[in-house]
């Protein structure tokens, strides 16, 4: 698939009004790193512990994005609203934060985008709702913690997404006006987060993308179905010729 703006109302007319952009940041799971093997392990060890079989992988992987409230849902039924979540919640946290990084890795391509972002002088940065005791260490883990300009966790300001607190904070950790700002996400609330801070949006359609309605639903500006594709998107960012 190549370059494509969604047909929304509110849709950049082509890629060419993303040169008016300086700054990309991205969501972590589903998005810049594919978590959803060690974060599946996490609760299907939950499962173990209580002598039931493992959920299915297939099950678990379009739920990762959710975190502990997708994750424990899918594995167990449970929601943020039932009693026993909160210490089930503790319980899946610390499983993954003892296995962060087994087999958790960027998306393929990935690479390639944030290399062409560095060696352009594009400023990036990675705003998650994961929580900062578990993105600080996996970030660097995976040495992007030097690459980085601003990372943003999903307890750094009161609010998480799709709230637009941590995205208009890191706007102002790298010194850029918001609507000069790209956010990418592979969830609805990636989405809403964008518009609701006012930079311009990115669907990563290759990602997790657990929502009911697909990506394209999502009223993003952009779609990207594999990072190919979101290079391309990428490229007129900080363009000023």
């Amino acid at each position: 698939m190549t370059q494509t703006p969604l047909d929304t109302p509110s849709a950049p007319r082509d890629v060419a009004a993303l040169a008016a952009c300086d700054a990309v940041l991205f969501d972590f799971d589903g998005t810049l790193a594919d978590t959803a093997p060690d974060l599946a392990a996490a609760v299907n060890q939950m499962r173990h512990a209580r002598g039931l079989a493992p959920a299915p992988y297939e099950k678990l992987r379009p739920l990762a994005s959710a975190g502990a409230r997708g994750l424990i849902g899918g594995a167990f039924g449970v929601g943020p609203d039932d009693h026993e979540f909160a210490a089930m919640r503790e319980e899946f946290l610390a499983n993954y934060a003892a296995n962060l990084r087994v087999e958790t890795a960027l998306f393929p391509g990935i690479d390639a985008v944030l290399d062409d972002l560095d060696a352009r002088g594009v400023l990036w940065g990675i705003v998650t709702n994961k929580v900062a005791r578990l993105t600080d260490p996996l970030v660097k883990l995976m040495h992007l913690d030097t690459r980085a300009a601003s990372v943003v966790s999903g307890d750094t300001t009161p609010y998480s997404k799709p709230h637009p607190a941590p995205l208009l904070h890191a706007a102002e950790t790298l010194g850029i006006a918001p609507h000069r700002v790209v956010y990418v996400g592979d969830d609805l609330r990636d989405i809403q987060a964008g518009h609701a801070a006012g930079m311009a949006t990115i669907a990563a359609a290759y990602g997790y993308c657990g929502n009911v309605e697909p990506p394209a639903q999502w009223n993003a500006d952009y779609l990207a179905d594999t990072a190919e594709t979101l290079l391309a998107l990428l490229r007129p960012v900080g363009r000023r010729d």
